[in-house]
């Protein structure tokens, strides 16, 4: 089940996957580098016996690229083994982790914030599960959905703010956490609802027990770059359809930036629902004018820029007979380091495209995110960088046009509305270090992004 619920959340990580397995006397890990279909195969299945296990699919933002760095983590403490999985980023990690190497002697194998979560967990005092996350809660800063397993207990949390997702859902009589509900479909799960900010969940023989922490504000933050692109469109997000949302995104952008086309296209797949929805708004006929090639992973998400320039040449290739001759509005989610755009645009130059409307359905992006997207440094995103003219010219298109953040707010705003927007606005939902990386815990400087 573990490992099909990863396999369903392959898109939110592709450097390492791993399992954890609990039997109520052990706990068991088997993680490794690479894709989940190759890191799991029949034998490796046998030592992971019991009746819980957690998983994680990898995509770093803090710690290198390396197997030391693969979750979940297992840690030894008072309470015996815990392993630990988390998506997002602790943006003092460095310091939490000094203060457990100075007070308990912590020994760290990884160059990852998650095993400082762990020791924190394993060390914390408190009398049931519930209390020792909450312990840490008051410490950690930054983002992060936490899936933990003692060797007969399982615990899911989710930041004050909630800015990464989390969600449950119940299946055969037992309980399912993901990061998204996609997830639970697959596995056949009744998905039930988002884990409110602040939430813990514990699991164990006596059924689930769920609590919400005390110091908690009631803001919320959610990334607002999950609705744009990260999450699958199958998936609900603030009470919403991904798929849904981006088609509204994209109807907005219409409204926005207008322009006279025979043809509306998005570029593959986290921008189709986004072009559907602006072709609807504008009336111009939507179609497929580029073909992915299935089998190359997510180019935003490679740890290297030499990795995601080779994948983005392997990525696409243009349908010539439908693009000739015609003047093409072309639907992207995002520009982040501009790897992808030139070369699309070109791609479609090549293909006969006569001309190349770029419109983008989300603000642009000028600062680096330090909550768990790896957003790059400030010099390596365009729009930092670089005036609204002077990208139109790089990626050379005849247009171009950004979805404002007023516009994503307002389709984005929800039932219960909060979103973190700081990659647009600089407006971060926690103080951060503009200069933090996210080597911190590799070299010993401060933070991550």
């Amino acid at each position: 089940m573990a490992f099909f619920g990863l396999f369903a959340l392959q898109h939110r990580g592709q450097e390492s996957a791993g399992i954890a397995a609990a039997n109520g006397k052990n706990v068991v890990v088997h993680a490794d580098m690479g894709l989940v279909t190759q890191i799991f195969r029949e034998p490796d299945f046998y030592p992971l016996a019991g009746d819980m296990a957690i998983g994680h699919t990898r995509y770093s933002t803090t710690g290198t690229s390396e197997l030391c760095n693969a979750q979940p983590l297992l840690v030894d403490g008072h309470y015996g083994q815990i392993a630990v999985a988390n998506n997002g980023n602790i943006i003092n990690a460095l310091q939490l982790k000094e203060q457990l190497q100075d007070e308990w002697n912590c020994s760290f194998s990884s160059t990852t914030d998650t095993e400082v979560i762990g020791y924190m967990l394993a060390n914390s005092t408190g009398s049931t599960w519930a209390e020792r996350v909450f312990q840490c809660m008051r410490q950690l800063e930054g983002a992060y959905s936490i899936v933990a397993q003692t060797k007969d207990t399982l615990i899911a949390a989710r930041d004050p703010l909630g800015i990464r997702p989390l969600c449950l859902g119940k299946l055969n009589g037992g309980w399912v956490v993901a990061s998204e509900s996609c997830a639970l479909d697959h596995l056949g799960a009744e998905y039930l609802r988002e884990l409110e900010p602040g939430e813990v969940i514990t699991i164990d023989a006596n059924g689930l027990h769920t609590e919400t922490w005390s110091g908690r504000t009631g803001r919320r933050s959610l990334c607002v770059f999950e609705l744009i692109y990260f999450a699958r469109p199958d998936s609900v997000m603030d009470g919403h359809l991904v798929h849904l949302v981006r088609q509204q995104l994209g109807a907005q952008l219409a409204r926005e930036h207008p322009v006279e086309a025979d043809l509306v296209i998005g570029i593959p797949d986290s921008s189709t629902a986004a072009a559907v929805g602006y072709a609807q708004e504008s009336g111009i006929p939507f179609s497929e004018g580029l073909v992915k090639n299935r089998y190359v992973g997510r180019t935003f998400i490679e740890p290297e820029q030499r990795l995601r320039d080779l994948g983005v040449r392997q990525k696409f290739n243009p349908l010539v007979e439908v693009i000739q001759g015609k003047r093409l509005v072309v639907v992207d989610d995002s520009i982040v380091r501009g790897t992808t755009t030139p070369h699309v645009v070109s791609l479609l130059r090549k293909g006969g495209a006569k001309e190349v409307h770029m419109r983008v359905c989300a603000p642009p992006i000028k600062h680096p995110c330090f909550m768990g997207v790896d957003m790059a440094s400030r010099d390596e995103l365009l729009a930092a960088n670089k005036t609204l003219a002077e990208i139109r010219t790089l990626v050379n298109a005849d247009s171009l046009g950004y979805l404002s953040v007023e516009g994503l707010l307002k389709v984005v705003g929800g039932t219960d509305g909060g979103f973190c927007d700081a990659c647009f606005t600089g407006n971060y939902p926690v103080p951060v270090q503009l200069e933090l990386t996210k080597f911190s815990l590799d070299h010993g400087v401060q933070g991550s992004d």
